[in-house]
């Protein structure tokens, strides 16, 4: 079973960062490098979410009802639709909870984009991830438990690629080790992504 994230990477080739960028007012350069973060971000998230029983559970029955990775069969006109953004905002609201503020100041520090442009590329790319792990369980026939065996693997991989920005998934919503995290991640993020900070 190729990586959830690999997957992810594949879809999100080129073209199509360059048709987010269009529609984000942003360059290209910026925008890959958002989505370089804010991909294992999300991918982190939901592992987090799925260590519980209750949490696999409730993924499992969101992908069985709402995600069987047919978002990936026309990705681009899917990401023009002003619907995924309603679609992502909802999905980051379950995913991140009271974590998504400083998740989008860690992707924006990173990225250079601003904020707004942050929270808008997490809800657009939001789908897309549950489209890539819809498909996943779909081709593999995988049950919630699965998922959640799965889902453990990817997070290592995830915070690997985060570094420090990986413990924003796990502040308790005080926000007073943001500043500090994102210091540390920016570092590490900048030297893997070729980031401009």
């Amino acid at each position: 079973m190729s990586s959830l994230l690999d997957l992810l990477s594949q879809q999100i080739d080129a073209n199509t960062v360059n048709q987010i960028s269009r529609q984000l007012g942003t360059d290209s350069a910026s925008t890959q490098t958002a989505i370089s973060a804010a991909l294992p971000m999300i991918v982190g998230a939901l592992g987090r979410n799925a260590s519980s029983a209750d949490g696999a559970q409730a993924l499992n029955d969101a992908l069985a009802r709402d995600h069987d990775g047919s978002i990936l069969n026309d990705l681009q006109g899917a990401l023009s639709s002003g619907d995924i953004t309603t679609m992502g905002t909802k999905i980051l609201g379950h995913v991140l909870g009271g974590k998504q503020v400083p998740v989008e100041r860690g992707v924006s520090q990173v990225s250079g984009l601003d904020v707004n442009s942050t929270a808008q590329l997490l809800a657009m790319l939001a789908p897309v991830v549950m489209g890539a792990l819809g498909q996943t369980k779909r081709q593999n026939g995988l049950d919630a438990n699965d998922l959640s065996n799965m889902l453990n693997g990817v997070q290592k991989q995830a915070d690997s690629q985060l570094g420090g920005m990986a413990q924003l998934l796990d502040l308790d919503g005080d926000g007073s080790m943001v500043d500090d995290v994102l210091d540390i991640g920016s570092k590490l993020l900048g030297g893997l992504f070729g980031s401009k900070k």
